[in-house]
């Protein structure tokens, strides 16, 4: 299940009927995955982004994706962590999010006679050269967007191919397969500029999450976790007494 959607977190997860629909679809058997949200920008002065996960993405039983900028090309060396992309802990209940990123930025993808491609035509990719038997350019059927709704995509693609090679793998075992394939050898920092305002962003496991989804790494894998285990994605507590955050984790949890 794609939820490319999100909205402000205004209460617990365990109360709010968004989370409860989607843990009521994990528990059946539907991985869930979720954008985490577009408002790594919101109160950045203050915030730096943190905290602006958003509902149901907040849950810890979803696979929840931030966005990564792959710079149009196919190589990670040039790879960075999007400005927008929300970042963790979660409201209210400090869950650790997102639990994964993947490419989210200027994704080309069809779009045929929908409300964004009629309003917004200039977000059509210049594909001239790609034509058909009538002539008829086919960037007139193709769209470019950005967000962690993007990202989302590509997870649950991952998600399908997982279980396509894999038909048995539980919403608890792919999330952890995910999780811990992603791709982590992340720069410490990256900077983008955009309308004159300049963003530094760390990465971090608010920020990150697990790392970079790597679906070979995913698909070759052989330590399949137990079945037997949840996936749930720890929750932070800040510690006065040293000024740190760790995570807790359920002893049942992978």
């Amino acid at each position: 299940m794609n939820l490319s959607l999100g909205r402000p977190v205004y209460e617990t997860y365990k109360l709010d009927p968004l989370c409860q629909a989607v843990e009521a679809a994990w528990k059946a058997g539907i991985v869930v995955v979720v954008a985490a949200g577009n408002d790594g920008r919101t109160n950045y002065a203050t915030l730096n982004g943190y905290g602006t996960i958003t509902a149901p993405g907040n849950d810890p039983y979803v696979i929840t994706v931030g966005a990564m900028n792959t710079k149009g090309t196919p190589d990670r060396s040039d790879d960075v962590m999007t400005s927008y992309s929300s970042k963790g802990p979660t409201a209210i209940d400090h869950i650790v999010k997102p639990d994964l990123v993947a490419p989210g930025n200027r994704v080309v993808s069809l779009q045929t006679g929908g409300y964004l491609q009629k309003s917004y035509p200039g977000n059509r990719p210049a594909f001239s050269y790609y034509q058909n038997t009538t002539s008829t350019n086919l960037s007139d059927k193709y769209f470019i967007l950005s967000g962690t709704s993007m990202a989302t995509a590509v997870v649950s693609g991952g998600t399908a191919l997982l279980i396509q090679k894999n038909p048995t793998l539980t919403p608890n075992q792919v999330k952890a397969l995910l999780m811990k394939t992603a791709y982590k050898n992340l720069p410490g920092y990256s900077s983008v500029t955009d309308a004159g305002v300049t963003y530094t962003i760390q990465y971090d496991a608010f920020t990150v999450g697990t790392g970079d989804l790597d679906m070979q790494a995913a698909t070759s894998a052989i330590d399949i976790p137990p079945s037997s285990m949840s996936a749930l994605s720890p929750a932070a507590t800040y510690d006065t007494n040293c000024g740190c955050v760790y995570f807790v984790q359920d002893s049942s949890t992978l």
